[in-house]
């Protein structure tokens, strides 16, 4: 299996500027993630970033860095412009490992990348995992996915979907409407699942992504891979083989990280 990863890395965040330098355990974020993908079976991995201060610091550690534009608005278009400059075929793979997950299981980057190997009616591949509670699966900021008897994506949503007809309103959270849902969600036998943000692509396919327009669906969601959906494109979705931890958003999350890493 030959497949390369591309980390995007970006200085700006809003709740904590500087993240990829942040450090954990005496080394920057940047660089736990880096050593994480290198213990996978990609044959190289990248660190795309718009910041000299970054590259600096990944320079440190002799990592492989791509210096990209400042006006991406995504991470999927500085992953893109990192394709233009290598010698990729159409269908070789790329793995998206978010610059911010110093805790990535490296058999789950294996996982993704051979799951689109495999898939060849696939042009995006990704990974989910099941919700353990009900407060999980009504946090619009946990994304969950729907998927076919084939480990297929049909929908992406910050709603807690697939909706259970049995459940009270969603406008109603009284204390009587919050423990039906969880009697119903402990005693259902049906799965939810949480949708985590690691993907493989085929060139050809992200070269196409990042020239159509954003849709409506991605627009009201503000998920990015319902774009690819609504083009058509399949996106293979399968249970994580181990346990992903959440990234790094908030002090919060870097003070758990910290903790599990010291």
């Amino acid at each position: 299996m030959s497949f390369s990863i591309i980390i995007p890395s970006r200085f700006g965040s809003t709740r904590l500027p500087g993240k990829p330098l942040l450090d954990i355990a005496g080394k920057p974020m940047i660089q736990w993630v880096y050593e994480r993908s290198m213990q996978s079976e990609a044959e190289n991995v990248i660190i795309a970033t718009d910041d000299q201060r970054i590259a600096n610091a990944c320079h440190k550690f002799s990592a492989n860095v791509v210096l990209t534009s400042a006006d991406h608005l995504s991470g999927t278009d500085r992953l893109q412009e990192v394709v233009r400059g290598q010698s990729f075929q159409d269908d070789h793979v790329v793995v998206n490992v978010q610059g911010d997950e110093p805790l990535i299981p490296p058999e789950v980057i294996n996982q993704v990348a051979q799951n689109l190997v495999h898939y060849k009616s696939a042009g995006i591949s990704t990974l989910c995992e099941k919700i353990g509670n009900v407060a999980d699966l009504f946090n619009p900021n946990n994304v969950k996915v729907v998927r076919d008897a084939n480990d297929e994506a049909l929908y992406f949503s910050r709603a807690a979907v697939p909706w259970n007809r049995e459940w009270p309103s969603t406008q109603d959270y009284s204390p009587a409407a919050l423990k039906s849902r969880e009697a119903i969600f402990l005693n259902s036998d049906f799965h939810w699942y949480r949708h985590i943000g690691i993907y493989a692509y085929r060139v050809s396919i992200l070269n196409q992504f990042v020239q159509w327009p954003a849709t409506s669906n991605e627009r009201n969601e503000s998920l990015e891979q319902l774009r690819a959906l609504d083009n058509g494109v399949t996106i293979h979705c399968q249970e994580a083989v181990a346990n992903v931890p959440a990234g790094v958003d908030t002090q919060d999350d870097l003070i758990k990280v910290r903790k599990l890493l010291q």
